[in-house]
């Protein structure tokens, strides 16, 4: 079942104001239970979760800054 641009807009909101920082508290806090690996590991390990968290969610994001495609066309006149 397909969501409509105005469920994908809400969810992408929610995704974007709940959940992202809910990730990004749960991959710090991770991060922080283990050792302390080198600098260049735990870069490119913060980069690897930054990646990984839109990967799932592209389809949820994919298009939501253009206009509602099921919208009339609205007619400009001046």
């Amino acid at each position: 079942m397909a969501l409509s641009y105005k469920s994908r807009r809400r969810l992408a909101l929610l995704i974007l104001v709940l959940g992202l920082p809910g990730y990004i508290v749960v991959a710090v806090t991770v991060m922080n239970w283990l050792e302390r690996p080198s600098i260049w590991v735990e870069l490119a390990v913060y980069i690897g979760l930054g990646v990984l968290w839109a990967l799932p969610l592209k389809a949820v994001f994919k298009g939501i800054g253009q206009a509602d495609p099921d919208a009339p066309p609205q007619d400009h006149e001046d």
